[in-house]
């Protein structure tokens, strides 16, 4: 698979505990969508400190098993394949209280190669 030089990155922010409709980890749905709908690749991170729109911060301490720590889930492909896989996305996170953006990037390299 090829990618343009001028991509897009969508990134969507949310809790650990953050479920899909059918009882999976949001990020697992979002994830699978995005293999289904031929992404070039979607990566999960797990932070550990943040805050959202409510401003409670989550965070991992050391003497404590935090709970619904923050992850960002971040796909990058051709910009009319992000605007095709945003409703889809849009439709997943409908109840969850999320950020969802969109920025352009200049792919580098994808793959094996020079």
């Amino acid at each position: 698979m090829e990618l343009p030089a001028q991509c897009a990155l969508l990134r969507i922010f949310f809790g650990e505990d953050d479920r899909a409709a059918d009882g999976k980890p949001l990020h697992e749905a979002i994830v699978i969508k995005a293999r289904e709908a031929g992404m070039a690749g979607a990566t999960v991170l797990r932070g550990p400190l943040g805050f959202g729109r409510s401003s409670v911060l989550h965070t991992a301490k050391i003497l404590r098993l935090s709970q619904d720590l923050p992850i960002v889930v971040e796909i990058v492909d051709a910009p009319e394949k992000i605007d095709a896989l945003i409703p889809e996305i849009k439709a997943l996170t409908k109840t969850k209280s999320c950020l969802i953006t969109r920025e352009k990037v200049e792919v580098i390299r994808y793959g094996d190669g020079d």
